[in-house]
């Protein structure tokens, strides 16, 4: 009897085990279940009051407004070159020499022919002179032959006027060409470029179709931004906007200006049609140099003091925009009235308060990724909140 007892006892005991390992192992399969369908969390952010702009984008090169291509029209060589690339220099200041020999026998030669004309109108006037003497004195069958002498004598004077004036501005020219061979700083800067040396013959500059100026002087006070804005974007610049502006070369440099000039014709590159923005500097940077490549974002449109949350938190369902704000740990959909919006931040007209926690992000942990709130809704929790 006691042994059977005894081993009624094992298998009971035996059954519990079994039981209590079922039990716990459903327990375990149940939760991990459940904690895939339901362990979702939600990143937010505070619906705040800002300021939300819209704005044009851009890219070019800096420009010297205020520039001087140094290229005589005279020929000759280069002598005496006296300035160097990234030298300051000012108004007046002496460049170069240009020694051309001819122009001073130029200057000699049209000297001497304004002073022939200056003797020849002498000699026209005596010719007048008698001619008229002759005309008065002679008698009346005279008089006809005479008076042809007379007006062939006036028009000896008028020509005789006349080459004088052009004898005149001929030496005035000569001298300026001698005087250019002398060549001076047309204005006050930095010599940017010089394409000559001493020994240079200035009539062999060509360079296939083009010419090669021998001295570029700029004033670097006047450096500006030239942008090329698309055809899309340019009906919304206008001048006057202020600008924020960033280099390439130059690593956390963001400088402020305005839009102070654009082109009224575009230029087609590529089937694509750009516009010229020119944007001066609020203030100027030493390390900001001429041909350095430059963007912009030129702001087109402002709106301050306005409640603002980031644009994917919006969403769209029937027709009507809405976003979820988490209450409890619960997300809950109200309905919202959109204004202003740029590429990352929306305007809430009405609907929201601010303070209130916006949701920005539905993450869950049984999904591969996050899910991102978009623009539009494939559902919601519950109904729309008011």
């Amino acid at each position: 009897m006691n042994k059977i007892f005894s081993i009624f006892k094992k298998h009971k005991l035996i059954s519990i085990v079994i039981i209590v390992i079922l039990i716990g192992g459903g327990t375990y399969w149940y939760k991990k279940v459940n904690s895939k369908s339901t362990a979702v969390r939600y990143k937010t952010t505070i619906a705040e009051k800002g300021t939300l702009t819209t704005s044009v984008s851009g890219s070019g090169n800096i420009i010297v407004d205020s520039s001087s291509n140094i290229d005589p029209t005279i020929t000759g060589t280069v002598k005496n070159l006296s300035v160097s690339v990234g030298e300051k220099v000012e108004k007046g200041q002496f460049l170069f020499d240009i020694d051309n020999k001819d122009l001073g026998v130029n200057v000699t030669k049209a000297y001497s022919s304004y002073l022939q004309s200056l003797a020849s109108l002498e000699t026209a006037k005596a010719s007048k002179k008698e001619a008229k003497t002759n005309y008065d004195e002679a008698n009346s069958s005279e008089k006809s032959l005479y008076k042809k002498k007379l007006e062939a004598a006036e028009i000896s004077v008028t020509v005789a006027q006349e080459n004088i004036k052009s004898a005149f501005q001929n030496y005035q020219n000569e001298k300026s060409d001698y005087a250019d061979s002398k060549v001076t700083a047309p204005i006050s800067g930095t010599v940017n470029s010089i394409n000559i040396k001493n020994g240079d013959d200035l009539s062999k500059l060509t360079s296939g179709s083009s010419r090669q100026v021998p001295i570029i002087i700029g004033d670097l006070e006047t450096i500006k931004a030239q942008v090329q804005v698309n055809e899309v974007d340019i009906s919304n610049v206008q001048i006057g906007q202020k600008a924020m502006m960033t280099f390439s070369a130059i690593d956390g440099l963001s400088v402020s200006g305005k839009v102070e000039k654009m082109d009224s014709l575009g230029t087609l590159t590529s089937g694509v049609v750009t516009f010229n923005v020119t944007i001066s500097f609020d203030t100027l940077d030493s390390r900001i140099r001429p041909e350095m490549s430059v963007s912009a974002s030129i702001i087109t449109d402002a709106k301050q003091d306005i409640v603002i949350v980031p644009s994917g938190a919006v969403k769209t369902q029937g027709g009507r925009s809405y976003v979820q704000i988490l209450v409890n740990g619960i997300p809950q959909n109200k309905t919202v009235k959109v204004g202003f919006s740029n590429n990352t931040e929306t305007e809430i007209v009405s609907g929201i308060s601010v303070g209130e926690d916006v949701v920005t992000q539905t993450i869950n942990s049984s999904a591969t990724s996050a899910t991102t709130s978009t623009s539009s809704a494939r559902g919601g929790f519950g109904g729309f909140g008011h």
